[in-house]
């Protein structure tokens, strides 16, 4: 049997027919949509809101629950979409980030056979002849590939310079499994674009094409083995941090062959504490190695969860740190440019420094500010932000009184309603990367202060970023030269407005305000004629089931009517 029938032949867990899985994928995100629709959108509209707000915790909760059966029934990117999911937790609410957190350990291997004939087939040669032993039971088994500790034969040890080493594989028939998904994410991906809610703050087909392109990289284990090698490079004068070695000889775009570095998992306490470490000082320096990926290197680790990183204790500690931290899984790298380097960098600048104004005209820079964003207003927001939770670490903030919050989110409740935020291409990576980051950092200590890790770096960041003062002095005075030179004509053009009388005052904010009270008393009759309709109609069914339903149907006119008048305000 060919090594193209064997694959076939063997079965891919939670695969099924193709078709089939791409159905049902679209009509579970079909489904969810409708039902999201619904609730956040429709019933808010026309006066029941309240509704929507007494079910969301429930409603969170079990869409979770489902996609959570769904991903590991299916595998593939399912998995992949799941743990990008609870790795939200920025965004999304613990009923979602809590159920979906699992999904890092409870992808289901390959049997042992399956792996065999896929590596072989990949090497050309029985395993027997490359290792001296592979263990059959997986060290890890994830959703795109699952990794087996092994031993080389002398001589091929000899030849890559490794003895202990991890092959990793490819699940079989993974790559028909990321087609069918993907053609199922960019279908969900066009629906969300034509709602404008989802689309004014995010290119949704773009970023599944960024997820599509970072997916078909990571089952290309030669695009994996090359991250690796630019990882290590990028530190080799770090001794905070290491990388496994790579044995090309036996590596191909399916089978990938790393020198075995397993030691401590991040998260593992009381492992840490055995060996004499202290997690709350693995916290800052996985942080500031992370910064230093993604504001400095510009290649970055785009999913550092606790599996695929070790603490690595130092035999001979006497002249540097006594413990190394290990990345391993390099098939998920991301790159940040130049430019939107920059942005991140002065964002960073401006967080550390609590300076409010600073902080949002960098989120411009960096694209995540929505062009019609009051950004006077969202400057104000964040100053106040800053001058009241600034500073305070996780554990600090889950202490502070939730009608801080409340009054916060009263006080600015238009705007933080409005959310003044899209989602960037080239972001996903980067907010993933950043949220595990935050996780793993909570982990090891809850006590931990992002700022305090924070505020050193941007400090180096701007003694950095010093040696270019000239220039941004020289680049200021230029532009108030130009001003200068146009305020006469300006000037002249004002006047001239003033005298012929076409001179307008707008006042965009109290425009809004005054046509949302409009589309509120509108919606609030709708709704009191709908409710009144439904309940009569419910009454009057009793006695007479015609006229009762009559009034039940008739009702969807104001609600329909109510529906629409919030749709035109948007």
């Amino acid at each position: 049997m060919t090594a193209a029938r064997r694959e076939r032949a063997d079965p891919v867990p939670g695969a099924g027919d193709t078709r089939a899985r791409y159905r049902r994928i679209l009509r579970f995100a079909a489904w969810n949509l409708a039902v999201t629709w619904w609730f956040e959108l429709l019933l808010p509209r026309v006066g029941l809101g309240r509704i929507a707000e007494r079910t969301r915790a429930r409603r969170m909760r079990s869409f979770a629950q489902r996609f959570h059966v769904l991903a590991v029934e299916l595998g593939g990117l399912m998995i992949k979409v799941g743990q990008f999911l609870s790795s939200r937790l920025d965004v999304l609410p613990p009923e979602i980030t809590k159920e979906l957190e699992g999904l890092q350990d409870e992808v289901p291997p390959v049997p042992f056979p399956a792996i065999r004939a896929l590596a072989e087939a990949e090497l050309g040669a029985p395993l027997d002849l490359v290792f001296a032993s592979v263990e059959e039971t997986p060290i890890a088994a994830a959703s795109l590939g699952q990794a087996h500790r092994a031993q080389l034969l002398p001589a091929n040890a000899a030849d890559a310079g490794l003895h202990g080493v991890v092959v990793k594989v490819q699940r079989p028939g993974i790559e028909a499994i990321v087609d069918v998904d993907l053609a199922a994410l960019r279908k969900v991906g066009g629906w969300l674009s034509h709602v404008r809610l989802v689309s004014d703050r995010a290119d949704v087909p773009a970023l599944v094409e960024e997820f599509a392109q970072t997916s078909l990289e990571e089952i290309d284990y030669l695009h994996e083995a090359a991250n690796a090698e630019r990882f290590a490079a990028d530190f080799a004068e770090d001794e905070r941090v290491e990388a496994p070695g790579v044995a090309w000889e036996w590596s191909t775009r399916r089978v990938l062959v790393l020198e075995d570095v397993t030691a401590i998992k991040i998260t593992d306490a009381v492992a840490l504490r055995e060996a004499g470490i202290d997690p709350a000082k693995v916290a800052p320096v996985f942080a500031s190695v992370m910064f230093d990926q993604l504001f400095t290197n510009g290649f970055f680790h785009a999913d550092p969860h606790p599996g695929n990183i070790f603490v690595t204790p130092v035999t001979d500690a006497s002249e540097g740190r006594p413990w190394k931290l290990t990345f391993i899984d390099f098939g998920m790298m991301g790159e940040v440019p130049p430019g939107t380097r920059r942005g991140l960098r002065k964002l960073l600048i401006a967080a550390a420094s609590r300076d409010g104004k600073g902080l949002v005209s960098a989120i411009s820079d960096v694209g995540v500010l929505v062009p019609s964003a009051d950004r006077a207003e969202l400057e104000r927001a964040m100053t106040h932000l800053f001058a009241r939770f600034g500073g305070m670490g996780f554990a600090q903030l889950r202490e502070v009184n939730q009608r801080e919050f409340l009054e916060f989110a009263v006080e600015f409740g238009d705007l933080v309603r409005s959310l003044p935020f899209q989602l960037p291409e080239n972001f996903l990576l980067i907010i993933r990367a950043m949220s595990l980051t935050s996780g793993v950092c909570s982990s090891l200590d809850d006590r931990f202060n992002l700022w305090d890790s924070v505020e050193p770096y941007a400090a180096q960041l701007l003694r950095d970023e010093r040696g270019n003062v000239v220039q941004d002095v020289a680049q200021q005075a230029f532009d108030a030269a130009g001003i200068a030179l146009r305020l006469p004509k300006r000037l002249d053009g004002l006047v001239t407005r003033i005298e012929d009388g076409s001179l307008s005052v707008a006042n965009p904010r109290l425009e809004r305000q005054l046509a949302r009270l409009d589309r509120t008393v509108r919606r609030a009759a709708s709704a009191l004629i709908f409710g009144a309709l439904l309940i009569a109609g419910s009454i009057v069914r009793a006695d007479d089931a015609v006229l009762g339903g009559v009034l039940m149907i008739v009702s969807v006119v104001p609600l329909l009517h109510g529906a629409w008048v919030g749709r035109r305000g948007l």
